[in-house]
């Protein structure tokens, strides 16, 4: 008897990059970042459609049942199923997401929005993050919708719009899942196809983004004695509450088990005020960056804890460090006081430890490393939200991707071909184990 192997054989080159040429040919119009850039998904769905409706149950007299579900006009999402003969034996594909984040092609060495090949590398925004996925994982429902083999269990893929904004919500894999489109899933293993490197991503941190804006008193720098100045205030002030933060939220335990590259982090990342001569003292500023916290830690805590700390500050002002002889944050003749307030971005994330113990996580390790060669899963403190909710509804996610994470939401983007032939053959591997070694 053939194995799954031998009748699904390798990811075709020519049949590949074709369909990823098309895709990667939309990528200027499925750039997300709103309200400027509202992307239009549908024009790379009708690719993956154009590819696997001649298979279809409805349309080409073939096995795979195809679902093109749209809540926001032009923005559609497509679930695609293979079926098996035994109920409620399934696994799934999912989160291959068919918008990008923006490119200036000015900044790039060639052309972000129609694929370019060098060698092994095909280039273009999206290849990596993540529509080279999207043409990968069509490839696979198109061989078995071609071939036909017998399977038991059920492989259904569903590839989404808007994964790169997830403050835009009943658009994407959350609708689905709220409308209960993706429930049987639950009943096997999930596997979030939008990483990179080749290897099992275990981990992902949460996201918190936070503003500090600080209020002293606008004055001349020449009579710096009869200023509050914010600058300084917010610089000694930050340097306080990272201090405490640190305290708080040490590097966790499981950090380690988990092959986090860092542990949390609280740091600033951006710096604003109102404008006005350099010889001058602004009245204000701002302080922006974010919390990446590993999963091991509740974000509310943390939100709660930031609060204290700012509090605990404004209450105590007069004991913050200061910079120089005549710098201060208090005018007592004039009963005025710094100030410091702290605000957060409503779009908070968690992060995600996938289960280790599940089936899942054990067949995607046996199958990396029977094809990669060796298996080393890894984790880091960006944020996947839309996983965090999937896990949280009762999904086993596991996590992989075949790109590259050098070029993850890089200038001059591109993966590699042969990447994209392993993770087929990871694909493969994965049915296979979960059939029981048989076709």
């Amino acid at each position: 008897m053939a194995s799954l192997k031998d009748v699904l054989g390798e990811l075709e080159r020519d049949s590949f990059v074709s369909l990823l040429s098309k895709i990667i040919g939309e990528a200027k119009h499925v750039q997300n970042n709103p309200p400027d850039l509202i992307p239009k998904e549908d024009r790379v769905a009708r690719h993956v459609l154009d590819a696997l409706l001649p298979l279809a149950t409805s349309t080409g007299g073939g096995p795979l049942v195809v679902n093109h579900v749209t809540y926001v006009e032009g923005r559609g999402n497509i679930i695609v199923e293979y079926p098996g003969t035994v109920p409620g034996k399934i696994l799934s594909f999912v989160g291959c997401h068919m918008d990008v984040v923006t490119a200036n092609p000015q900044d790039w060495e060639f052309d972000p929005f129609s694929l370019s090949i060098d060698g092994d590398k095909l280039r273009g925004r999206g290849t990596t993050d993540c529509l080279g996925h999207v043409a990968l994982v069509t490839e696979l429902m198109r061989k078995l919708g071609q071939t036909k083999p017998q399977l038991k269990s059920t492989v259904v893929a569903v590839f989404i719009a808007n994964e790169e904004n997830s403050s835009v919500l009943g658009v994407g894999v959350d609708a689905l899942v709220k409308d209960g489109l993706l429930n049987k899933l639950k009943e096997g293993p999930l596997f979030w196809i939008d990483t990179a490197d080749k290897q099992p991503c275990i981990g992902t941190g949460g996201m918190i983004a936070w503003r500090l804006r600080t209020t002293g008193k606008l004055f001349h720098s020449g009579l710096a004695h009869k200023a509050i100045n914010p600058l300084e205030l917010a610089m000694e002030a930050l340097k306080v509450i990272q201090q405490r933060f640190y305290r708080d939220f040490p590097p966790h335990p499981k950090e380690e088990v988990y092959g986090f590259a860092t542990p949390s982090t609280l740091k600033p990342t951006q710096w604003s005020y109102p404008g006005g001569g350099i010889n001058q003292i602004p009245a204000e500023c701002t302080i922006s960056g974010d919390v990446r916290l590993t999963p091991f830690y509740n974000i509310m805590d943390v939100v709660k804890k930031l609060q204290e700390y700012v509090d605990d500050i404004n209450a105590n002002i007069e004991k913050l460090d200061t910079r120089g002889p005549v710098s201060k944050y208090t005018l007592p003749d004039e009963n005025l006081r710094g100030r410091l307030t702290i605000s957060f971005d409503e779009a908070m994330t968690s992060g995600v430890a996938c289960n280790i113990n599940s089936l899942g996580f054990h067949v995607l390790c046996k199958a990396t490393e029977e094809v990669v060669g060796h298996v080393k899963p890894y984790s880091i403190t960006g944020t996947l939200p839309l996983i965090r909710e999937l896990q949280d509804e009762g999904f086993d996610v596991q996590t992989a991707g075949y790109g590259l994470m050098s070029t993850y939401h890089a200038k001059n983007e591109y993966c590699l071909f042969s990447d994209m032939c392993q993770g087929f053959q990871i694909f493969v591997n994965i049915i296979s184990q979960l059939e029981g070694g048989c076709n």
